[in-house]
């Protein structure tokens, strides 16, 4: 009886002395009260990163002492931001002097609103060197900016990178000027490019619970035939559609779209499987994943000319394991998977499938279609086929190629999503 009691009296000793020495560490440890939120984060955009292609690729003297304003479109709204710069593929260090956000007076312009200049921080400084193959993220930032907002993130680089990174596959215009001028309401005679570099997300502080959706998808996804500056991808019309509803605003869509991205080889960017931690599982806030990926897998597969039928039943079946193991990892972490058919292709004069190919993708989509794989079906086959020809896409959705949609049929994907997949 006595020992228990020394025992247990020894043992609360330790504890308190342990508590104290702890709490005087945590205080010695605390910097300035921040008046940022501090609380949960939900991705508002995002953009897959790859090595830009060689016509894609800024020339390094444009990005010697130089001033890059781009524009990215909000899907959730919030009054504080974080911003993700990426390194992904660098093979050296990239030290960007300055970095500012503000809110764009359209989607196709360099000016920004009066007043809306605010600069980001990283670790409390206002550069940032961002280690070879990662990606930084700025301190958090009290910044006003509804859903739907367009946001220029202006970057100051003092020297170009060893290798770039970015987003060929904008479809938004940046702008390019030498000299710093970050803080500048506009940009005079800028020069022009299509495509995003060095930013690969923005995050707002969620009012709810931090809810984001993963588009993870090739080209179609990316947008290809949709508008420049027109902000008119599939993915775009989902997030108006979530915002229009009280009870979905706060969700954010991610569009992690690569164009000529391949389930299982590397095609522009790395394949679905290897880029699968970073554009799924590393996204802020993700609950849900929608996947859209395969086509140019199956197109690929006999491009240059009829291949044994043991080759298309290896491409199906791999394809499926590819599906399998997508889903698998997913779940690991808690999200729900939702899989979209593959759309037609037949008259593409990119792929010109046979009937072979086609066949390869009605054995696919069954598999898609199929209970107990993913935890929904988004059927965009079925919406997107031309009913009297159900290898090709309704001409109406068509953006000419027979591969990709034009704005009407991304519209249409877009209001085909059943919200009620994103119940909180």
């Amino acid at each position: 009886m006595r020992k228990f009691r020394k025992n247990r009296v020894t043992k609360v000793a330790l504890g308190l002395g342990t508590f104290w020495i702890l709490a005087a560490v945590a205080a010695l440890g605390r910097g300035p009260k921040s008046t940022v939120s501090t609380g949960n984060w939900t991705g508002s955009w995002a953009a897959s990163q790859q090595i830009p292609e060689p016509q894609n690729a800024l020339p390094a003297e444009d990005l010697q002492d130089a001033t890059l304003r781009q524009i990215v479109r909000l899907s959730a709204g919030g009054t504080s931001l974080r911003v993700h710069l990426s390194n992904a593929f660098g093979t050296a260090p990239l030290h960007l002097t300055s970095i500012h956000i503000a809110r764009a007076i359209s989607a196709s312009s360099a000016a920004i609103e009066v007043g809306s200049d605010t600069p980001l921080a990283f670790a409390g400084a206002p550069d940032v060197i961002i280690p070879a193959g990662t990606e930084y993220i700025s301190d958090a930032v009290n910044f006003t900016a509804p859903a739907g907002t367009n946001l220029a993130i202006t970057i100051h680089y003092n020297a170009p990178p060893a290798q770039e990174t970015g987003h060929p596959g904008s479809r938004a215009t940046s702008y390019l000027v030498h000299s710093d001028q970050v803080s500048r309401t506009d940009l005079a005679n800028p020069k022009t490019v299509d495509h995003w570099y060095q930013i690969s997300a923005v995050d707002v502080a969620a009012q709810q619970k931090p809810a984001s959706i993963v588009a993870l998808g090739d080209s179609i996804t990316d947008g290809h035939g949709a508008t420049t500056n027109g902000n008119d991808r599939w993915t775009d019309v989902l997030a108006e559609r979530l915002r229009r509803e009280r009870k979905y605003e706060s969700i954010g869509v991610l569009n992690q779209g690569i164009g000529g991205n391949h389930l299982l080889t590397d095609g522009l960017g790395p394949n679905a499987l290897a880029r699968f931690d970073r554009d799924v599982l590393a996204q802020t806030g993700v609950r849900w994943l929608l996947v859209l990926e395969g086509v140019n897998d199956l197109g690929g597969l006999a491009r240059n000319g009829a291949v044994p039928a043991a080759d298309h039943a290896s491409l199906v079946s791999r394809s499926v394991a590819a599906y399998e193991q997508i889903v698998a990892r997913a779940h690991a972490h808690g999200i729900f998977v939702i899989g979209a058919t593959i759309l037609p292709y037949t008259g593409s004069d990119y792929y010109h499938p046979d009937a072979a190919s086609e066949a390869d993708r009605v054995a696919v989509n069954e598999w898609i279609r199929a209970g107990g794989h993913f935890d929904a079906v988004i059927d965009f086959d079925k919406l997107m086929r031309d009913t009297q020809h159900p290898d090709r896409m309704l001409p109406a959705y068509d953006s000419g190629d027979h591969l990709h949609p034009g704005p009407a049929g991304y519209r249409a994907m877009g209001e085909f999503v059943p919200l009620s997949l994103f119940k909180q």
